[in-house]
């Protein structure tokens, strides 16, 4: 699969579960901008079948090279980010979760689900863009869910882009954030504003904020009745970041990503077009 087409996958199924994206991006189209989608992110499980050597695969096939390496000690996470020479391509940004720093429960529930998986489809070039292909209960993504955020997210969607972002340093009239902020709300889109609209400095390399989520909902099994299913709610919100006219990756991009996200199983999106590789952390 070609590169573009991945991404355009990815792309067309994030927009799919996320309403705001096509009218953000319509309304930038008509105020004259063309969206820079800064980076991806992606997630999964810490199992040599998946895990981000697995997935980052089709990237590094395409020229993607490993830019950095990150470690979130509290989340119980790794992350890699990789680079491409063409600059009309997004990062991509690539976690996993640790599971051994786990509970046993949570280790079996994961082992569960991949038990589900064909050995063959953990091959698959596009195993990153295959979504859910386990089916679960709703008990169990709230068990999950007091354990890590980010393992009932995944439990819940699966392999497919957590979130795409709009490089807001690379929009012609629009490149600053208060203003781009500003053009959102006049034309009705709430922004998140717990811990400020705007969340980070130019001192630190990147600046962002985010709409309040749009609310979709992804169907998971009840337990004990054959054949019915619940909704789970997961909302998913849009983030915009600026860097600055020299830009560099901020050390704690993907930290602010995870910490951004609520208590909720959710999307998020965020976005930021660096020149600089990362610090290892």
């Amino acid at each position: 699969m070609a590169i573009h087409d991945l991404l355009d996958r990815l792309r067309r199924d994030y927009a799919a579960l996320n309403p705001q994206v096509e009218r953000i991006d319509a309304l930038l189209a008509e105020a004259g901008e063309h969206v820079v989608h800064d980076h991806i992110a992606l997630r999964t499980w810490g199992d040599p079948r998946c895990d981000i050597e697995v997935l980052a695969r089709p990237f590094v096939r395409a020229g993607y090279r490993a830019a950095g390496a990150y470690r979130f000690a509290e989340k119980r996470l790794v992350a890699r980010h990789f680079a491409h020479d063409d600059p009309d391509l997004p990062l991509v940004f690539v976690s996993e979760l640790v599971l051994d720093q786990f509970s046993p429960g949570l280790q079996d529930m994961v082992r569960s689900l991949l038990a589900q998986v064909p050995e063959a489809e953990f091959a698959a070039p596009d195993l990153c863009a295959r979504g859910r292909p386990w089916q679960i209960a709703h008990a169990d993504v709230e068990a999950l869910r007091r354990e890590s955020e980010y393992a009932a997210w995944l439990a819940a969607f699966g392999w497919r882009a957590n979130h795409f972002t709009v490089a807001v340093h690379a929009l012609a009239r629009l490149g600053d954030l208060a203003t781009l902020d500003e053009f959102l709300k006049a034309h009705g889109l709430r922004l998140n504003t717990a811990g400020g609209e705007i969340k980070g400095s130019p001192a630190q390399g990147l600046e962002q904020s985010s709409t309040v989520a749009d609310v979709v909902e992804r169907r998971v099994q009840r337990r004990h009745l054959r054949g019915a299913g619940l909704l789970l709610r997961v909302r998913a919100p849009l983030a915009r970041p600026r860097r600055p006219a020299v830009p560099r990756l901020h050390r704690g991009l993907g930290r602010q990503d995870l910490r951004e996200h609520r208590p909720e199983v959710q999307l998020v999106t965020a976005a930021r077009r660096p020149k600089a590789a990362p610090a290892l952390r």
